[in-house]
C-alpha cells in the first residue's frame, strides 16, 4: 500500500513537472517571442486597488487569481512552427487534455484543448494552438489553474494575448 501511494504522488508531480516543462524549450530561441507568467506574478497581479463600479477590472482580479501559469510563444519561423504544433499535438496526448473546439477561418487553423475541472466550464488547463497562415504568426498558449472558461474574454482583453481574439472568439457563449 506504501509503495501504491508513492507511485501515486510520483505520478501526479511528475506531470506537473512536465505541464510546466513541455514548452520550456521554445523560450529563449531566436524567432520566438515568449512571455511568461507565473503564479507569483499573478498574486502581485491581483493586490491591484480597483474601483468597485468598475465589474470588468473586478472580474479580471478575480480570474487572475485563480491563474498558475502562463505561457505563450509565437513565430513565424516554420521549422519552429512544425516543432511547436509537433509538442502541442504530443502533449495534448500525453497530458489527458480533450479537444474543445477546432476552427478554421480563411486558412488560420485554431485548437483549443482542455483539462476539465470540477465543473462542465472549470478548466484546470487550457492549451490553443493557432497554425500561422499566410504569414501571421503561429501561437502557442498554455494557461494552467482552476478556471471557469467564461472568464477567458477577460483575461485576453486586459492582457492583449497574442492569439487572444481567436480564444475570445472561440469561448464566446460557451456556458
Amino acid at each position: 500500500m506504501k509503495n501504491f501511494i508513492i507511485t501515486l504522488v510520483f505520478a501526479f508531480v511528475s506531470t506537473a513537472f512536465y505541464a510546466q516543462g513541455a514548452f520550456d524549450k521554445f523560450d529563449g530561441q531566436d524567432d520566438v517571442t515568449s512571455v511568461i507568467v507565473n503564479k507569483k506574478m499573478f498574486d502581485l497581479m491581483s493586490k491591484v486597488k480597483v474601483d468597485a463600479s468598475d465589474k470588468e477590472m473586478q472580474q479580471y482580479i478575480s480570474l487572475i487569481k485563480k491563474l498558475e501559469y502562463l505561457k505563450v510563444f509565437t513565430t513565424k519561423n516554420p521549422k519552429i512552427e512544425a516543432d511547436m504544433k509537433a509538442s502541442a499535438d504530443k502533449y495534448v496526448k500525453t497530458a489527458g487534455l480533450e479537444e474543445l473546439m477546432r476552427i478554421n477561418d480563411g486558412g488560420r487553423n485554431v485548437k483549443i484543448s482542455v483539462k476539465s475541472g470540477a465543473t462542465d466550464s472549470q478548466v484546470r488547463e487550457l492549451l490553443m494552438y493557432v497554425d500561422g497562415a499566410k504569414g501571421d504568426e503561429t501561437v502557442l498558449l498554455s494557461l494552467t489553474g482552476n478556471f471557469d472558461i467564461n472568464e477567458i474574454s477577460v483575461l485576453t482583453d486586459k492582457m492583449k494575448l497574442p492569439g487572444g481574439s481567436d480564444l475570445k472568439k472561440a469561448t464566446k457563449g460557451k456556458k
